[in-house]
């Protein structure tokens, strides 16, 4: 990067100026790793402090029957397939109620796109969830599925929202995001619900008062100026309306048995490089949103880490089971986390654990690291 672009990115960051676009994609063509990591740090202690956040969550798919057929997704099953599957809402509940001696605060429901599994099945799942684990949150629900559910019901998004929100919902998922420029996203999804849709919807949950997180899928046939476009799509909606909570970017996963529904297999991963850098970006880019979230699940708890010194702030939570892409890359992850396991990466990373709910209200905040730790190497007498 020219020395002069450098000093100039620099003291926007330090006077809290906005990043331009042409900044954004100044700051992905660096090479300088740990400058991007210091700026993007700068902004994480000035928005958080030394604090990382998580909770105790639980993800639950109710059907992997979908009728898309995203380019990036194995999770998918299609109606008559041996692993094809729609839970019965009993079922559901019995695996939430498995979580509840862990103290667990939040429900994580995402789904296919199921073609012939009814409306009414949607906001049933939840008043049964909700009455079976009274005072955990439901976050339900991609904008895609709320689309899905206009189509199959016949109702407007308006009334769909008033309806789960009545039935329980707190907030949507942050799905179904992907990357927004039509010139990537044209060759990786299968469905119908693009920027103009996935925004409309998420602009009414914020106006009846969700909060609700936004996500982009990085590391597969985009290039960075669709990451920077990305972000700056979900900044204008945050000046707009306030009601995203939260940024995570997410890792795409290689499905480790090449199973032919996922067609993204021709290039490598992003590097645990190039995620730092992503999370750097875009902590700078995202300068009216107060979280950025590390998903450990699909970066592995190494580069979710170190993430915590490039700009996020948050762990996500104890996940239980993620059928969506957990472990495709290899890194051996954990299936769950429970309390103890996150205080101890947060720590171990030179953070001060807090306990957060689904709306970021604090829960508890915990002691910070071992101020006795070691975090240099002892020098040993020859």
């Amino acid at each position: 990067m020219d020395a002069g672009l450098k000093r100039e990115i620099e003291a926007k960051v330090h006077e809290g100026a906005r990043l331009s676009r042409a900044d954004g994609e100044a700051l992905y063509a660096s090479d300088d790793l740990a400058w991007l990591g210091g700026l993007a740090h700068e902004v994480r202690t000035r928005k958080n402090g030394d604090r990382t956040f998580f909770n105790v969550n639980r993800h639950l798919n109710l059907t992997n029957v979908c009728s898309a057929s995203c380019a990036y997704c194995s999770f998918q099953r299609k109606p008559g397939e041996s692993d094809a599957y729609t839970m019965r809402i009993e079922e559901a509940v019995r695996l939430a109620k498995e979580m509840e001696p862990a103290g667990i605060t939040e429900l994580h429901i995402v789904n296919g796109l199921h073609p012939t599994l009814p409306w009414r099945y949607y906001p049933r799942s939840l008043r049964e969830l909700g009455k079976a684990l009274p005072g955990v949150a439901l976050k339900a629900f991609t904008a895609t599925e709320i689309h899905w559910f206009e189509k199959i019901s016949g109702l407007p998004a308006d009334e769909i929202l008033d309806e789960l929100i009545d039935a329980g919902l707190e907030s949507l998922t942050g799905g179904g995001a992907e990357i927004f420029d039509w010139e990537v996203r044209q060759h990786i999804v299968g469905h119908e619900t693009h920027w103009e849709d996935w925004s409309r919807i998420h602009r009414l949950a914020h106006a009846k008062g969700l909060r609700t997180p936004c996500t982009m899928l990085y590391g597969h046939v985009e290039e960075p100026r669709h990451r920077v476009d990305h972000v700056l799509r979900l900044r204008e909606l945050q000046d707009e309306t306030g009601g995203f909570a939260v940024f995570i970017p997410l890792r795409f996963q290689h499905d480790s048995v090449g199973d032919p529904r996922n067609r993204l297999m021709g290039q490598p991963m992003a590097t645990g490089a190039e995620a730092l850098k992503t999370f750097a970006v875009s902590r700078l880019l995202f300068d009216n949103v107060d979280h950025i979230k590390c998903f450990w699940v699909m970066h592995g708890l190494t580069t979710a880490q170190l993430a915590l010194n490039f700009g996020a702030d948050d762990l996500d939570g104890s996940v239980v089971e993620y059928k969506i892409t957990h472990d495709a890359d290899g890194f051996g992850t954990p299936t769950t986390m429970t309390r103890d396991d996150l205080l101890g990466v947060i720590r171990d990373a030179g953070f001060r654990p807090v306990e957060r709910d689904t709306r970021y209200r604090v829960v508890r905040t915990y002691d910070g690291p071992d101020s006795t730790r070691r975090d240099k190497p002892v020098a040993i007498d020859a």
